[in-house]
């Protein structure tokens, strides 16, 4: 499976984004997804993880209060909706599947597959 991340732009700050994730396969369904983000010179981030149903999710601090993650399963595809952003948040977001256990440390990036290439989101000042 491969994931594709799509909706990045250019948008000042205080202003919102939706990010979208498509999987190839159906069976994207029954993992938990993640989003990350990456700017120049910094390492990946873990942005958001959410579960399977869509039920749990487990947001990074830098981002609370300010981005959700939704999914249809329906459609086989997640959101990532960004809401008052700011020029730090600006960075290529990726999104992939969690496969592993306990969500004990989601941060880790050997704990997810299926990267696709990722969209660029900036925020200007």
């Amino acid at each position: 499976v491969q994931l594709q991340a799509s909706g990045g732009g250019l948008v000042q700050a205080g202003g919102s984004l939706r990010l979208s994730c498509e999987a190839s396969e159906r069976t994207l369904s029954s993992y938990d997804v993640g989003w990350f983000r990456q700017a120049p010179g910094k390492e990946r981030e873990h942005v958001v993880t959410i579960s399977w149903s869509g039920g749990r999710q487990y947001l990074a601090d830098s981002v609370k209060g300010r981005f959700t993650m939704s999914r249809d399963n329906a459609r086989n595809t997640l959101y990532l909706q960004m809401n008052s952003l700011k020029p730090e948040d600006t960075a290529k977001y990726y999104c992939a599947r969690y496969i592993g256990g306990d969500w004990y440390n989601l941060g880790n990036l050997d704990e997810y597959d299926a990267w696709g290439q990722g969209t660029q989101v900036t925020v200007s000042s």
